[in-house]
């Protein structure tokens, strides 16, 4: 009996339409406009970073990114460093996507070029539907939406509808605000003004804008993200509003300048404040971020833990300098991203505590399939199961976040047939779960104010 429970548990793991919590998937519209280039998308995110942790150069990354070298000389230079990366999850979701997708049993010189004319002829309208939803079997994705300061065009910035603005029969969007929280100089209030058409002169200005730019949009969102951890610790101070007012004013205060080439011209600008001045009004506009998420009753995203990308600090994204937050703000949602890896037991023991706390597995699955599956077998122990979030794809190319979600399915298949081999699960128990983990809990946490689809 226990063998028919165990392929069972199986086969309902992967009838599971699953609520994927995080993608960073450029628009298809784009995608399709430019050439499929395997090199290119898959040199994007993650496996590079696994090639230069192994010894490539960043000149060498740059040329497989070149689309006018040849596919075999780009291989040449791939194929140096390929044998060092096989073994991870990264490259592994990589080789799941083109075998299960495009049918390219093994990447090699021969093949390359077979992946790519495949490729090019999926690379079409519909791509996404395909890959997403019929492949993987995700019914919708949680989208992070990016807006950096002076990141468009510094004379026509973006409106805030079209940065928001997702397939939603796909996606939902999360919305980061860090124009607001990263304020460090002139030109940063200059873009804001322009694109929001206000003036900004004063802290009490900026917070005006920002609660407006938040209730303008709030109805559109599913979420907020805190991405600070990139660029400093996730330690966000309780400071006074004075304090955030001095160093506001400092930003008026610079009396050293940059010169700097914008379309052609060559202009000045005051230089940036430091992030010791800087940091008081951070902390203030994260707090302020968080009472407006709070208002609107958005739940929070935070990335802890690792970095993608190499040489990070990753001691500045330990979970635990996040306590004052949720000791704070109880009537504040929090999303703990990638399980806080490799702050694990940290993780554990906040989400174990806060009523108020979430922990997500996006990422984990493909940072090691082998530690997923352990922190899930552990934490089914530790944590109540409605406050695991299984999956994530965390991708800039539709088919990373496929190979994901084969792994994901693989690695919670696998916990749960372990729990009922070993009798501390019965089937009914383990089936409840993997819909709660994959689906439902994600369901009631972003989804309980607004539809999943739109009409």
């Amino acid at each position: 009996m226990r063998n028919d429970d165990l392929k069972k548990i199986e086969t309902e793991v992967n009838k599971i339409k699953m609520i994927d919590t995080h993608e960073h998937l450029q628009k298809e519209k784009n995608r399709i406009r430019s050439k499929a280039d395997p090199f290119k998308l898959f040199m994007s995110q993650y496996l590079s970073s696994d090639l230069i942790s192994s010894g490539m150069s960043y000149e060498e990354l740059q040329k497989l990114n070149d689309e006018k070298i040849s596919l075999s000389n780009r291989w040449d230079i791939f194929s140096l460093f390929w044998n060092n990366v096989q073994n991870t999850a990264y490259a592994k979701s990589v080789l799941i996507a083109i075998k299960d997708l495009y049918g390219i049993e093994k990447l090699d010189k021969r093949t390359i070029a077979e992946l790519a004319r495949k490729m090019e002829e999926m690379n079409k309208q519909g791509l996404y539907r395909w890959i997403l939803k019929e492949k993987a079997g995700i019914e919708i994705a949680l989208h992070d939406t990016i807006l950096k300061p002076r990141g468009y065009d510094f004379w026509n910035a973006m409106p805030i509808s079209k940065i928001i603005e997702v397939d939603r029969s796909l996606f939902v969007p999360v919305h980061r605000f860090q124009d607001f929280i990263f304020v460090t100089e002139r030109t940063d209030l200059d873009f804001l003004s322009k694109r929001l058409n206000v003036s900004i002169h004063s802290l009490n200005d900026l917070l005006n804008a920002f609660k407006m730019e938040f209730e303008k949009i709030s109805s559109k969102l599913y979420a907020v993200k805190i991405w600070i951890a990139y660029r400093r610790n996730i330690f966000f101070d309780k400071v006074t509003y004075s304090e955030a007012e001095k160093a506001f004013n400092e930003i008026f205060r610079q009396q050293s300048f940059k010169r700097m080439d914008v379309e052609g011209m060559r202009l000045t600008f005051p230089e940036s404040i430091s992030f010791e001045i800087a940091k008081p009004l951070q902390d203030y506009m994260v707090h302020e971020l968080i009472r407006l998420s709070i208002r609107y009753k958005l739940p929070l995203q935070i990335h802890t833990g690792i970095h993608e990308g190499n040489e990070n600090m990753v001691s500045n994204s330990n979970p635990l300098y996040l306590t004052n937050l949720f000791v704070e703000y109880k009537e504040a949602q929090f999303d703990i991203f990638h399980a806080g890896y490799p702050f694990l037991d940290e993780t554990a023991a906040l989400v174990k505590n806060f009523p108020n706390v979430y922990v997500d597995l996006c990422w984990l699955h493909i940072i090691s399939p082998s530690i997923a599956k352990r922190v899930i077998y552990e934490w089914l122990d530790l944590i109540p199961s409605n406050k695991i979030m299984g999956f994530g794809g965390d991708y800039l190319f539709v088919e990373g976040s496929y190979g994901h979600s084969v792994i994901a399915r693989q690695n919670i298949t696998s916990v749960l047939q372990k729990k009922i081999e070993e009798r501390s699960m019965k089937f009914e128990e383990a089936n409840k779960i993997a819909k709660k983990i994959l689906r439902e809990n994600a369901l009631n946490l972003f989804f309980k104010e607004k539809p999943v689809h739109q009409s």
